[in-house]
C-alpha cells in the first residue's frame, strides 16, 4: 500500500482503549471474574431483544438497524451465574474496587475526576446484552498523553461492564456465554488530534502502558480492544471496532484513509458520469433455468431481487482495500439481512451465471453498456431487505464516504458492521444510586518505563530482561519474589526465559499459579533446590498443579544431595576421563562441568559443582 501525504489529506484519527479490569468481583454483583469454558455451562436460556426510545423519545439508528435482523439470542449460564447476568434482578451498587482502579488510571492519564459519578443506560441489541442494553459511568475528564508527534488529549474515562462473549452461530441467530458478562471494563477516548498512523500506534502504546501500569487489569486475547476512528478531509468519520493487537492500528489507519481516497475517487467518477441508482426489482423468471448452483438452491419458494445501477459500470468491482471491492462493501450490507452476499455484472458471467442469462438481466432492468446490475437470491423477505440495503448503499458511493461503524478483519481491511451511534442510545441507569468518587486516597503506581530503570539500577538487570520483566504478565510475581530475597536475575530469568521454553516444549505453564513460582524460587534461595532444577520443578508443577513445591522436587527427583556425594560423583566424571584430564588440565574443565551437572541431574548448585570440579582437576594436573 502506498504511503499518502496525511497532513495533505488532513487525517484526523482517535483512539478509544476498552480494558478489562482484574477485579474480584463484576461490576454490578458478587460474581467472580474467571473466564469459563462453554462445555461448563449448566443451563441455557433464550432472549428476543428490541430498541427503546431515549428520554426525549428517539430511537438510535443503530440499535434500530440492528434490530431489522431478526435474530434469537442463546446465553449460556453457569454455576456461578446470577440474576443480575439475567436480567432477572435488578443490578447492585457500584464495585468500590472497580472505581478505586478507574480513578487511579484516570489520575495517571491527567484527568480529572467527576464529583459525582452517575450510571447510563447504553442501547445495544446485538445480543451481547442479555438486559439490551449496557451500564456505563464517566469516572475522567480531560487529560493528555505525550507523544513523539505532540500531545494528544483524552478525552474521557468511563467504567462499564463488559459485554458477553460471542460463542457461536444457531440457526436461529446467536450464542453468547455469561461468564465475561458484567466484568469490569475501563474505555478510554483519546480526543481527534492524531494525524499519522504512527502517531495512532504511539497514543495506544502509551496508554497499554499505562493500565499495565496499575497491576488491575487482565492480560490476554480479547482482554484489550482498540477502536479507531479514522477521518479525512473530503471524507467522513469512520470507527473501527475491536483492533485487538497494537500492532495493527497503525495498519488500519492506513487501510482506511486508503478505502476513503478510494471511495472519494469512485465518488467522482460517478457524478462525472450522473450515475444513479434504480429502484429494486424482482428478476426471478430470468433465472427459472439457470444453472448457477448459488441461485437455484434459493428458487424453490425464493427470489432474485435486482438493482439497477446507472454509470456504475466498471465500478463495482474497483477495489478499494486489497480484496475488498465497491461490491464487497454492497455484499456486506446485503448479509447484515441475512443473504449469502451478492452478484454484479462487473464479475459476470460467472458462478453458473451465463452471459445470456446477464443479458436478459440487463434488459430486465433497463441497464445499459455503461451500468452495472447487483442482484441477491433468498427467500422472499431476506431479498427484498438485503436488496434495498444494496441500494442505499450504491447510492451512498456517490455522495463519497458514508459515516458507519466498521469491524477490523484479521488482515489488516475492514468490514461493515452498522451505522454510527448517536446520542439516542444514552438513558439514565434508575436502579443504580449515583456515587462521589474521593480520588484524594488513591495511590498513584510506578510507570512501567520506571520500574525497567529502577530494576536495572537496583537489581542489575540488563536492559532486555528489566523491560522483559516489567512488561510482562508476571511483573507483580517477581517483585514479590526478590522482597522474600530470591536473587534478582533468578528470578527474573525464570519468569521470562524459563517459562518460554516450557511453553515451546508443550508444558502447559498456564496451569502455573503465582504461588507455583514463589514457592519454587523460596526453595532455592534456602538451599533446598538447585537453580538448575528449577525448569524441571516448574514442569512437573505444571502438569500437577494440585502438589506442593516440596513434592514437585521429590517427583523430580531433584531432593538435594549433601557436598559428600556431590563429591563422589564429580570424582567419578574426572576419574572417567583421566587421559583428557591428565593431557588438558584445566583445558578440559567446561566438558567436564557439562557431564558433571548431567550425573547430578539439576540436584547440586552449579557454583558448588564448578569449585569441586576444578579441586578434583588440579589434584590430577
Amino acid at each position: 500500500m502506498s504511503e499518502y501525504d496525511y497532513e495533505d489529506l488532513g487525517l484526523v484519527a482517535g483512539l478509544e482503549i476498552h480494558q478489562q479490569l482484574d477485579t474480584e468481583t463484576k461490576l454490578f454483583c458478587e460474581c467472580p471474574t474467571e473466564r469459563r469454558e462453554p462445555d461448563e455451562a449448566v443451563r441455557r436460556f433464550t432472549r428476543y431483544l428490541h430498541p427503546t426510545r431515549s428520554e426525549l423519545g428517539e430511537i438510535d439508528e443503530a440499535a434500530l438497524e440492528e434490530s431489522r435482523v431478526d435474530r434469537e439470542f442463546e446465553y449460556l449460564a453457569y454455576d456461578t451465574t446470577c440474576l443480575v447476568e439475567e436480567d432477572d434482578e435488578p443490578p447492585g451498587l457500584l464495585d468500590a474496587e472497580a472505581l478505586d482502579v478507574a480513578m487511579q488510571i484516570a489520575t495517571m492519564l491527567e484527568m480529572g475526576v467527576v464529583d459525582q459519578a452517575h450510571v447510563m443506560r447504553k442501547i445495544v441489541v446485538d445480543g451481547s446484552n442479555t438486559s439490551g442494553f449496557q451500564r456505563t459511568t464517566l469516572v475522567g475528564q480531560d487529560g493528555e498523553i505525550e507523544t513523539s508527534e505532540g500531545p494528544v488529549g483524552v478525552e474521557d474515562l468511563l467504567l462499564e461492564e463488559e459485554s458477553a462473549q460471542r460463542v457461536d452461530e444457531t440457526d436461529h441467530g446467536v450464542r453468547y456465554s455469561l461468564d465475561r458478562l458484567g466484568i469490569p471494563l475501563v474505555e478510554i477516548g483519546t480526543g481527534p488530534d492524531i494525524r499519522s498512523p504512527e502517531q495512532a500506534r504511539e497514543a495506544a502504546e502509551t496508554i497499554g502502558m499505562i493500565l499495565r501500569s496499575t497491576g488491575k487489569v487482565k492480560r490476554g486475547l480479547g482482554t484489550i480492544r482498540q477502536d479507531v476512528n479514522v477521518s479525512i478531509a473530503e471524507g467522513a468519520r469512520v470507527e473501527m471496532k475491536g483492533v485487538q493487537s497494537l500492532d495493527d492500528i497503525d495498519d488500519i489507519v492506513r487501510g482506511e484513509v486508503g478505502r476513503q481516497v478510494e471511495l472519494l475517487a469512485i465518488r467522482d467518477e460517478l457524478r462525472d458520469r450522473g450515475a444513479s441508482v434504480g429502484e429494486p426489482r424482482d428478476v426471478t423468471r430470468v433465472f427459472e433455468d439457470t444453472e448457477s448452483g448459488v441461485i437455484a438452491s434459493v428458487l424453490d419458494g425464493g427470489k432474485v431481487a435486482a438493482v439497477p445501477l446507472f454509470g456504475f459500470d466498471g465500478l463495482v468491482g474497483r477495489e478499494i482495500q486489497p480484496d475488498r471491492r465497491l461490491g464487497t462493501e454492497l455484499s456486506d450490507h446485503a448479509k447484515r439481512h441475512g443473504a449469502g452476499g451478492i452478484f454484479h455484472t462487473d464479475e459476470l458471467p460467472a458462478y453458473g451465471v451465463t452471459d445470456e442469462e446477464v443479458d436478459a438481466l440487463c434488459e430486465a432492468v433497463g441497464a445499459g453498456e455503461d451500468d452495472a446490475v447487483a442482484i441477491v437470491a433468498a427467500d422472499s423477505t431476506t431479498a427484498d431487505l438485503a436488496i434495498e440495503a444494496v441500494a442505499e448503499r450504491a447510492r451512498a458511493a456517490i455522495e463519497g464516504v458514508p459515516e458507519e461503524t466498521r469491524g477490523a478483519n484479521e488482515d489488516g481491511t475492514t468490514r461493515y458492521l452498522r451505522p454510527l451511534p448517536g446520542a439516542a442510545r444514552m438513558y439514565p441507569e434508575t436502579d443504580v444510586p449515583p456515587v462521589e468518587p474521593d480520588p484524594s486516597e488513591i495511590e498513584v503506581p510506578e510507570l512501567l518505563t520506571e520500574k525497567v530503570e529502577r530494576y536495572q539500577d537496583e537489581y542489575g538487570l540488563d536492559a532486555g530482561l528489566a523491560e522483559q520483566v516489567a512488561f510482562g504478565r508476571r511483573m507483580l510475581v517477581f517483585e514479590r519474589a526478590v522482597d522474600r530475597g530470591v536473587d534478582a536475575t533468578l528470578a527474573a530469568g525464570t519468569l521470562e526465559s524459563t517459562v518460554t521454553e516450557l511453553r515451546r516444549d508443550d508444558v502447559p505453564v498456564e496451569n502455573l499459579a503465582d504461588e507455583h513460582f514463589l514457592d519454587v524460587l523460596s526453595l532455592v534461595e534456602e538451599g533446598d533446590l538447585a537453580k538448575e532444577g528449577v525448569s524441571e520443578v516448574l514442569a512437573v508443577l505444571a502438569e500437577n498443579p494440585s502438589l506442593s513445591a516440596e513434592a514437585a522436587v521429590e517427583e523430580a527427583g531433584l531432593a538435594g544431595v549433601d557436598d559428600e556425594a556431590v563429591r563422589e560423583a564429580v570424582a567419578e566424571v574426572v576419574e572417567r576421563n583421566e587421559a583428557q584430564v591428565e593431557e588438558q588440565g584445566m583445558g578440559a574443565f567446561s566438558a567436564l562441568m557439562g557431564e558433571a551437572m548431567g550425573a547430578l541431574r539439576g540436584k547440586a548448585d552449579g557454583g558448588v559443582v564448578s569449585d569441586v570440579l576444578r579441586e578434583e582437576i588440579q589434584k590430577r594436573s
